[in-house]
């Protein structure tokens, strides 16, 4: 897990909820995970760890890249979820820290100046400079999710990193925004809401995964992940520490399930546990005599079921991830030259466990991939410590490794109370009932 840049800033009492507790909700096209988690007194270096104390998780119903489709089925499973992770830590959460990956995600690197008068630069001066960055961006049907600033310059010094404390005449900053469009959230928000859940923030889930999958160097000297979803794959560059570029790619694992079952004529329960269990995106030489049972479409005798060579299989799975691959590499060439070729690549989300898939990554994005998995948490299982996991890791390691942004919340707070105008009702009612 990245170490916080912010670390020296801490604070306990703003980001855990009433129970000492932070809680996580990864609602994703294939599955809805809940992470509850403990800090832990914050060590000489590397800031604040965390024990995970409670897990939860269930087979996604209800939506479809990102977006809620049904929203009963999306409640139903978030409940699941929830449920679990409650059972598991004994204690009741009142409120989540929410993932977004949805094809509306964007991030824009905006430039913003402001004169200070010959003084001390104090917190308000870069909150303001940051207000003064957003506003560039904001839209009416606009919400930002994070604000983060890549540099800051203090008169003729660039470079600065925080510029709190120094004497500045002028406070000049560049800053990635990432924001989403409100239209993609407002279902989503209201399906949380009535599991009588408050949400204390969101987060885009690439950024997620990165916070927890990547370690301190990777993310300094430039480190590019892919979080190979189930409905997408998200895109997250990290460079000096910092967030560089969020972006979504609309192909994930299910479409590979949608592929198999749609080749081979069969439903998409056998399709996805076909991909789980005999899948591959690289040929093997005994892949024309290695024969798969393959039942048939609406018939559930198991003596109907066909025999196919495995080389039928593997010959539908591959063009999707090639595809899937290759429209990553398309999405960061057009970011130009000086952030196309960070220094590592990382490779998270279900989808990346599949063979093959770190070896195709590696031919097709010219560059050597590790497969990352939740970093900087204790309490995990070995089912819930793969890359699956990373991104509901990262939503409880967020308040920590991101406290000045994780409190000022940036538009998400106002954005809700606009597409919710009972919000407050609700929360008063928890807060006295409960």
């Amino acid at each position: 897990m990245l170490a916080s840049p912010e670390a020296a800033r801490w604070d306990r009492t703003a980001a855990l909820g009433r129970q000492g507790l932070i809680a996580g909700l990864d609602i994703g096209t294939t599955k809805v995970t809940c992470f509850i988690a403990r800090p832990e007194p914050p060590r000489e270096a590397g800031g604040p760890r965390l024990r995970v104390v409670g897990i939860g998780h269930q087979l996604s119903r209800g939506l479809s890249g990102g977006q809620v489709v049904n929203s009963v089925d999306a409640e139903d499973s978030i409940r699941r979820a929830v449920g679990a992770a409650e059972r598991m830590a004994g204690t009741l959460i009142s409120r989540v820290w929410l993932t977004v990956s949805t094809a509306t995600l964007q991030s824009r690197t905006v430039r913003a100046g402001l004169v200070i008068g010959e003084r001390d630069l104090v917190e308000g001066d870069v909150r303001r400079i940051l207000q003064m960055a957003r506003s560039q961006v904001m839209a009416p049907d606009t919400a930002i999710l994070h604000t983060v600033p890549v540099r800051y310059a203090v008169d003729g010094s660039v470079g600065v990193r925080d510029p709190q404390g120094m004497f500045a005449g002028e406070l000049r900053a560049e800053v990635n925004i990432v924001s989403i469009a409100q239209t993609a959230l407002r279902n989503l928000m209201l399906c949380v809401e009535r599991c009588h859940l408050e949400i204390a923030g969101l987060v885009a889930a690439p950024y997620a995964s990165a916070i927890s999958a990547l370690v301190e160097d990777e993310a300094e000297l430039g480190a590019l992940l892919v979080e190979m979803g189930g409905g997408s794959t998200g895109i997250a560059m990290m460079a000096e520490g910092r967030l560089r570029h969020v972006g979504v790619v609309p192909v994930g694992g299910q479409h590979v399930t949608h592929d198999i079952a749609h080749g081979l004529s069969t439903s998409r329960e056998v399709a996805e546990r076909l991909k789980t269990l005999c899948g591959s995106a690289l040929v093997s030489p005994s892949d024309d005599r290695d024969m798969i049972s393959v039942p048939r479409l609406g018939e559930d005798d198991r003596e109907s079921a066909i025999p196919v060579p495995r080389s039928l299989l593997t010959g539908i799975i591959r063009p999707r991830i090639e595809e899937t691959l290759e429209l990553v590499r398309d999405h960061i060439a057009k970011l130009g030259p000086g952030r196309a070729t960070p220094a590592s690549l990382v490779l998270t989300g279900g989808a990346c466990q599949l063979t093959g898939v770190k070896e195709l990554a590696e031919r097709i994005l010219g560059r050597q991939v590790r497969i990352g998995r939740p970093g900087g948490l204790s309490g995990l299982a070995e089912a819930t410590g793969g890359p699956g996991f990373t991104a509901a890791a990262g939503l409880v390691a967020f308040p920590l490794y991101a406290p000045f942004e994780a409190s000022r919340g940036d538009g998400i707070q106002g954005t809700w109370s606009r597409l919710n105008p009972f919000g407050r009702m609700n929360k008063w009612l928890r807060a006295s009932v409960w």
